[in-house]
């Protein structure tokens, strides 16, 4: 039986809020360093930890629903390849915004609950870039590196969800490469490949995390799509 568009909707917006609050929550709430409110400090591993097994919980749970794209991206990817429709492309998009928004809100509510919470510029986990954010990288390194990333995301994406390959293995891979993803571009841009991860804290920051919101989704969308055609061109099965 076909799954409801609706339902796939759902799917997605939870996923994609469960992704931003343990992903970013982790990094809000556990990732700096500290020694008066253990445990903290899980430092640049553990956030990319957060982020690449909140895609593997979620992909063995609305994988079956909705695919597990959690990430615009992804769905725009999917539509230049042929594997998702215009309507449930809309659709996903609208609800993975949501679901990262509702996030960020649940967790502007927990970590405001600490007596010396600061929203400060990038706050809740927003994505960034330049001299006001954390390792000082140009706005090209940041377009690159998103770019770049979201390319091979989206390549192992199409890889290990092929006809040739082993489903089961799937959403392990995906999880992983998204965690390695994160050990290299954290420093750079706080790690996005994902429009509505970072359309999420930047509702909520406001600022210059909203004023650099664009780059994180012209530069993911763009890696996803060139991902999609270069796929299609020399991996895809004729």
């Amino acid at each position: 039986m076909e799954t409801k568009p609706l339902t796939k909707y759902l799917a997605e917006l939870i996923g994609t809020f469960c992704l931003v609050l343990f992903g970013c929550g982790a990094a809000v709430i556990a990732g700096a360093n500290s020694t008066d409110i253990p445990p903290s400090g899980i430092g640049l591993l553990g956030i990319s930890l957060a982020f690449g097994l909140s895609v593997v919980v979620m992909a063995y749970t609305i994988g079956p629903i909705s695919g597990c794209h959690i990430n615009p991206a992804i769905s725009i990817s999917m539509l230049v390849a042929g594997k998702l429709s215009f309507k449930d492309t809309v659709g996903y998009v609208i609800f993975q915004c949501i679901g990262a928004i509702a996030a960020s809100g649940v967790l502007y509510l927990l970590a405001s609950g600490r007596a010396s919470f600061s929203m400060g510029e990038y706050a809740l986990g927003a994505n960034g870039w330049g001299a006001n954010y954390l390792g000082h990288y140009s706005t090209q390194s940041a377009f690159i590196g998103e770019a770049v990333f979201t390319f091979l995301f989206l390549l192992v994406i199409f890889g290990t969800t092929a006809k040739r390959a082993n489903p089961a293995m799937a959403g392990l891979a995906i999880g992983l490469s998204l965690t390695l993803i994160h050990l290299v571009l954290i420093p750079i841009t706080g790690t996005s490949v994902n429009p509505a991860r970072s359309l999420g804290p930047a509702v909520f920051a406001g600022g210059n995390a909203l004023g650099q919101l664009w780059l994180f989704i012209v530069a993911p969308i763009l890696g996803g799509i060139v991902a999609a055609v270069f796929y299609k061109v020399a991996f895809e099965e004729k």
